[in-house]
């Protein structure tokens, strides 16, 4: 028991006395060494990361319901019975005819009596843009 030092002396058997050695502090009156509470940061980053991911799937949707909408008009202008060139920025309208088959006029809807489909312009990348729809 002589050879045992008090537990507020550091003492290694390979270096001696090697306070001023090590990554902290050593004596009594030191700050005491605790670990951090990991478990709620991470909690919270995954929470702050999952409400993005969230976002950003929403965001995805949304853009992805938008561009199958315009292709659904697009196809249905594309497919539509016309007898004329579209001039790019041009507004035409589209209606049901009597023969149950869609087409494109230059006669706006207040001018006619014909179902009103739709109304559309063409972009400059051949493009059809909604302008009005029937229950606008």
């Amino acid at each position: 028991m002589g050879n045992k030092k008090p537990d507020n002396i550091v003492y290694s058997e390979e270096q001696g006395y090697n306070a001023s050695l090590l990554p902290y502090a050593t004596n009594v009156g030191a700050p005491v060494i605790t670990t951090d509470d990991v478990v709620a940061w991470k909690s919270r980053g995954i929470h702050s990361v999952n409400k993005e991911f969230e976002n950003k799937f929403q965001e995805l949707q949304l853009a992805y319901q938008k561009l199958m909408d315009d292709y659904k008009w697009n196809e249905l202008v594309y497919n539509a019975k016309f007898s004329f060139e579209p001039v790019i920025g041009e507004t035409y309208h589209m209606y049901l005819g009597d023969d149950g088959i869609e087409f494109l006029s230059l006669i706006a809807p207040n001018e006619w009596n014909k179902e009103f489909i739709a109304s559309f312009k063409l972009n400059s990348d051949k493009k059809w843009v909604v302008v009005a729809t029937k229950t606008e």
